[in-house]
Parts: C-alpha cells; structure tokens; sequence
C-alpha cells in the first residue's frame, strides 16, 4: 500500500508530506483547493505524462515521492528483480519533472525508465474516476479479472503451456518442412557434391600438414643435387683419390733413401687422404638421408592442388571442408528422411493441438459459468446505487479455431453495460455517462474485492451528481472495500467522508507578501472532522443542525 507521498513545487502545492494508513482515506475540501492536483502528482509518481506545465511557477522543478510497502509475493516485486533493483524494503516511486519539460525517473533511489515506473505503478495503484481512461476500463485487462474473480489462474496456466508446446512443435514442423523444400530443390548438386566430398576425404589440418611436407621434398631435392655434385667431384672419375693414394705410396718407398726428409710431407699426405675419405662417407649418408621418393612429392602436391581446388569452388577453406562434407549429408539425410521427420512432427503437432483445444474448451466453459457469478454478484450492487435499471454484462465472444486462440485461451472477454432497458449494450466506456460509469466501476470492484486488484485503488470523485442514500450506498462500498485493500478517495459527499478512517482536509493558504497561494493537507479528527463533514452538508453556513448531522453521520458503524 502507499505510506507515504511526498510533493514538492506541484503546481499549488510547495510541500506536502503525507503518511497513509490502512483502510479508507478520504480527501475533502472546497473546489479548487487542490485535490485534483493531488493526484496529479500520485500520477506522475506511478508514470504517466510529464509536463513541464505541472512544476510550480517561478520554480526550475518539480518532484514526487511515493513510497509503498509491497508484500513479498506481490508481482512488482519480481518486476523489480527481473530489471535488477533491489527488492529488499519498500519500494520507492521518485520523479522529477523540470519546468522545461525534461523528466527523470528514480526507483529505489536508482535511475530508471518511465515505462518501467507505470508498470511498476499500474501494478501498485488503481485510479477511478469519471475522466480516468486506466484500470477496469481497460478492456485488454478483463478477461484476466475475470480469471481472478474465478481463481481460474492453474488454468490459464496449464492453457498457455499447452499453446506454448503447441506453437513450438507447429514452428519446428514449419522449419523441417521450409528446410525439406530447400533441400530437394538442390538435391542433384547436394548429391554430386556429397559424392565428390566423400571421395576427397578431406581432413582438418591436412593442407597445412601437406603444405610443409611439399616443402621440405622440395628443399631436400635442391640439396640433394648439390650434395651428389660433390660426391661426384670426391668420389666420381674425376676423384683427386687415386692419384693422391698413388703419390702417397711412391714417396713412402723414397722415404728411406733421404731419412726425415720426407716424413712431414708423407705425414700431411696420409691425414689428406684420410680427412678426404671421412668426407666421402659423411657425403654418402648425407645423400641416403635426403633420398626421397618423387612419386611422394608428386602425390603430395596433387592432393594439396584437389584441396585447394574444392576450397575455391566450394568458397569456403580448405579447413571447413570436412565441416561442409558433413553438412550435405545431414542435408541429404534430412531429404531422405524428411518426409518420415514431416509425418512425425504433423503427428505431434495435431497431439499438442487436440490438448490445447481441449484444455482451452474446458478453461473457456468455465469463464462463462464465472461470468454469470460475475455477472450477479455486480448486479445486486446497482440498485443501491441508483442503477436499478442498469444491467452489467461480460460479454465473452469464443472461438472454436485454435489458430484464433492465444496463450490465455480462445475467449475475447469485455465487460459491457446497458443503462436503460430497450437500449443497446455496449461497452461500458462508451456507453455509461461520468457518473453512471464511477458507479459501475465500483460495484465490479466490490464484486472483485481484492482479486485481480492493487494494493491501492484511488477514486476521484466518483460520487459526483449523487446524494442520500446513493451516497451513502457508495461510503459503504468503499469502506468495505477498504477492509482488504487500501482506498484513497476524493469525495465531496458527506456520507463517503464519514466512513474514512483517516480523514485529510485539503486547502488554499494565500502568501500576502509574496502574492502566491499554496495547497495544505492536514489529517482532521474530533470536532474538527465535525466541523468539515457539517460543511459539506450545510454549504456556505454551518448550522447547528448541519453540525449535529455531521455527528451523528460519523457516528455510524461502517458496515
């Protein structure tokens, strides 16, 4: 409920701070002293329109504070937690509105958007009125009232599952079937191209592994060449071997005829012909190490070349081409397949729907039967309220297509009125005058009591053009009501004053020096709460008599 709004440079009102309670409030005051400012400012906190207009003149801004205690399992607070604000503590409504038309919006002291703020506030407070276009005439919104007022919600719950697996089946059929159609308009190229991929084999990281492989073949054959060259020169016929093998002997058998003359030269000779034999070997190995077969280099580019090849004309890369292979078979296994997959999911699809349709039949049949409890339960509210001729209707139009259906069902719900008897039903917006339409409003309210409601309804003034006992029938209801929810209202009708448990007395205090006037709220009880209900009984002057019905009407026991 709200606890506590807090105004300050709205229009008439410099500063206002006011603590609500539980139970009924009532707003009295002459015309023209502020109440529908008041709730000019309520409004702008829950997040309907700003106007730079609505700030205070001679101001910059203007701002609101609404601070509500929400029960725990109320949805906005899980409103609250599904936008990431602390849900912990009351809720707090803060807008400012500046006087060049720019708004900012805070919700539990954190930035947010307006749209959230009126979610938020349709949640938490309801306004009637003759001119409010919000709450029960909101024609979107009955059908879920009726539900309420029928405790019919584990059905609509249990519906909108079944409509949701329903439409998530039909969804998956229509994709398998748009995706069976593509692929048999390119069957002959998925299957010619599946055949070719198959055949290839490809293989990720095959084109890198083939690549370097290539490589190094073809460095080894360029090195090979060279290293043979020189085995040719040291080993080939041209080898300097022989002839130094040969020199070596002839200088070994005159070694002796000059002793130590050639020892040295021998010496060196002999390590010549050794270092060139170790170079001989050493060129050997080195040529059985590079010995590769160029049948290998051969298979290798021809594989690298259909890779690359199948990467240009597939236009993808050599890497994604096992990927695209398994792809068209799975294409392919869905067109062979498909029609198997098709008569599945058709068979599932009808399943799913023959559920939907009979739950939806079954939740709808029982919407009708709470209608007619609706239906009565407002119905014995219009006589006391000067409605006696007036007839209330929920009008519910089904349909017998599922494809017409919805989440909530296949019935259309709309509450209609028809004032006279002889004239024609409608709905009741458009039908009921001002009055007429507050006066129906309530008597649904009293009816729904506190299903399908916020913790806190406003009515403004919907006991205008009414008096006596009619006033006294809507002071009653309101007072009943305010035994489960909190209800704020304007009146100017003595009877609705007398049934408040709080009672606030709004006024205009003029600013001699300054030339300004501003709003005062106060709460009133004793003889002041008299003195103010024998006003509004009396007028202009209060008379005794006026002051002694005004006692005896706040002495009344509220019902």
């Amino acid at each position: 409920m709200l606890v506590h709004l807090a105004i300050r440079d709205i229009v008439l009102i410099e500063r206002l701070d006011l603590s609500l309670r539980e139970g009924l409030a009532v707003l009295t005051g002459e015309t023209g002293a502020g109440k529908s400012i008041m709730l000019d400012a309520l409004s702008l906190a829950l997040g309907g329109r700003g106007d730079g207009s609505l700030v205070r003149q001679g101001e910059e801004r203007g701002e609101v504070t609404a601070v509500f205690d929400v029960a725990s399992a109320h949805p906005a607070r899980e409103l609250l937690t599904e936008n990431g604000y602390d849900n912990d503590g009351d809720v707090i409504l803060r807008r400012i509105q500046n006087a060049d038309g720019r708004t900012r919006v805070f919700i539990n002291d954190r930035p947010a958007s307006v749209a959230l703020m009126r979610e938020l506030g349709e949640a938490l407070v309801e306004i009637h009125g003759q001119h409010a276009d919000r709450a029960l005439v909101d024609a979107d919104a009955h059908r879920a009232l009726l539900d309420a007022f029928g405790g019919l919600q584990p059905m609509v719950t249990e519906v909108g599952e079944a409509y949701r697996a329903w439409r998530k089946t039909k969804t998956a059929l229509d994709q398998h079937l748009k995706k069976v159609e593509e692929a048999a308009r390119e069957a002959d190229y998925l299957r010619s191209s599946v055949e070719e991929l198959s055949e290839l084999s490809p293989v990720e990281g095959e084109e890198e592994e083939l690549a370097e492989t290539r490589a190094i073949m073809m460095r080894s054959e360029k090195i090979a060449t060279d290293v043979n060259d020189a085995n040719d020169e040291l080993s080939g016929s041209s080898s300097p071997m022989p002839g130094l093998v040969n020199l070596l002997k002839r200088l070994d058998r005159k070694r002796d005829e000059v002793p130590g003359l050639l020892d040295e030269v021998i010496e060196r000779l002999a390590t010549g012909v050794d270092a060139i034999s170790d170079a001989q070997m050493a060129l050997e190995k080195a040529l059985r190490t590079l010995e590769f077969d160029p049948k290998a280099l051969e298979a290798a580019e021809e594989r690298l070349f259909a890779l690359r090849a199948a990467s240009r004309k597939f236009s993808v890369a050599v890497d994604e081409l096992p990927d695209l292979a398994a792809k068209m078979v799975a294409d392919l296994a869905d067109l062979d397949a498909g029609e198997e997959r098709v008569r599945q999911l058709e068979a599932e699809v009808g399943e799913r729907r023959r559920v939907y349709d009979g739950l939806a039949a079954t939740l709808s049949a029982r919407r009708h039967e709470t209608a007619a409890t609706l239906t009565d339960a407002v119905m014995s509210e219009l006589p006391d309220l000067k409605l006696e001729r007036a007839e209330f209707i929920v009008s519910i139009v089904s349909s017998g297509e599922a494809d017409l259906g919805s989440a909530a069902g296949i019935d259309e719900v709309e509450f209609h009125v028809r004032t006279n008897p002889g004239t024609r039903a409608g709905p009741m917006m458009r039908v009921a005058s001002g009055g007429e339409l507050s006066r129906f409003l309530l008597a649904l309210k009293v009816a729904l009591a506190d299903r399908g409601s916020a913790p806190t309804l406003v009515f403004d003034e919907i006991d205008t053009g009414v008096g006596g006992a009619v006033a006294d029938a809507i002071g009653r209801r309101l007072a009943r009501l305010a035994n489960g929810v909190q209800v704020l209202a304007v009146t100017h009708a003595p009877q609705v004053a007398a049934r408040a448990a709080t009672h606030l007395l709004i006024s205009k205090a003029g600013n001699a020096a300054e030339d300004r006037v501003a709003t005062r709220v106060v709460e009133i009880d004793g003889e002041t709460r008299n003195e103010e209900i024998a006003r509004m009984l009396a007028g202009e002057t209060v008379t005794k008599e006026a002051r002694a019905a005004a006692a005896r009407l706040i002495g009344l026991e509220t019902p």
